[in-house]
Parts: C-alpha cells; sequence; structure tokens
C-alpha cells in the first residue's frame, strides 16, 4: 500500500463518526445510514484517484454520500419500496429523561423536513459544516443553502413549539 493510499484510509477512518451522523440524519434510519456510508466510503476508495490530495476529503466524501442517496431514493421509488421510518418503530420508555425526550423530539421534528431541508441541517446545524462548503457539496449556490436552511429552522421551531403545546 502506497504512502498516499494509506493516508487516505486514516483520514476516511478519521471522518467515520461525521459521515454517520450525515448518514443519519440524511435517511432518518440507523441501518439506512450505515449502508449509505458503507457506499460511499466504497466508492470513495474505488474512485480514490479522483479525490486531489490536499482538497477537503469530507466535503468529497459528503457529496458522494449525498449522491449515492440520490441513487438509493431513486430506486426505491421505482420498485416503490419506500421503508417505514425507525422512530415508528421506537418507543419512548417511562423512565426516559427530559432530555432523551427532547433529543426524540428534536429527531423527530428533523425526520419531518423535507430532504433538502434534512441535508442543509444535517452539514450546516449538526456537524458544522460553514455554508459555502456545504452549499458545494449539494451542488447549489450559498444563497439557496441559507434559504433553505431558514425555512428549516422555522420548521423545526413550529414542529417544537407544538410538542411543547401538547405536553
Amino acid at each position: 500500500m502506497t504512502p498516499h493510499v494509506a493516508s487516505l484510509h486514516t483520514e476516511i477512518a478519521a471522518l467515520l463518526p461525521r459521515l454517520r451522523r450525515f448518514g443519519r440524519a440524511v435517511t432518518r434510519n440507523h441501518e439506512d445510514a450505515d449502508d449509505l456510508v458503507q457506499v460511499a466510503i466504497e466508492r470513495a476508495l474505488k474512485h480514490s484517484g479522483q479525490w486531489e490530495a490536499g482538497s477537503r476529503l469530507d466535503s468529497w466524501l459528503f457529496r458522494i454520500m449525498k449522491n449515492a442517496w440520490i441513487d438509493e431514493v431513486r430506486v426505491r421509488v421505482r420498485r416503490d419500496r419506500l421503508f417505514t421510518s425507525e422512530e415508528e418503530g421506537q418507543s419512548v420508555g417511562d423512565d426516559a429523561s427530559e432530555r432523551q425526550v427532547h433529543r426524540l423530539a428534536v429527531q423527530q421534528a428533523i425526520s419531518r423536513l423535507n430532504e433538502d431541508q434534512r441535508m442543509v441541517v444535517a452539514l450546516v446545524l449538526i456537524d458544522g459544516m460553514p455554508y459555502k462548503e456545504a452549499a458545494q457539496v449539494l451542488d447549489i449556490p450559498v444563497g439557496t443553502l441559507t434559504s433553505r436552511l431558514a425555512r428549516a429552522r422555522e420548521a423545526l421551531q413550529a414542529q417544537l413549539s407544538d410538542t411543547e403545546r401538547v405536553k
């Protein structure tokens, strides 16, 4: 294994937690997220010659994940096999702390956002990626990213305030 390839493997391994977090936000399902990360890493390794040393590996991998998810959604629509979200199968125990309940409410609110808004929230709010880089990953103008993020924040606030009123 060449030093360049070994370095790439090490850098990809270091990014795994961020890739999994992004995958979970995009797919809304732990198993699908793990599959998406695996597909993205496989594609990255297969096409490692396309990555330019010195450029942001995380942005390149996030873009691969985004494209892989778009491919997966297209296949599912074609097969008419959309999976039920994991949240529908989960139940919160009686002994759950308020923090866990709030975390679940936030996760469910994010899962109700449309796909474009979920991706923006995952990259900017969850992963902390700068707007410009997130826009490059999603292949959209920065202005589009900021408006999607603003709409996503409004939707999340509305959903979470509705949840608090129900309590």
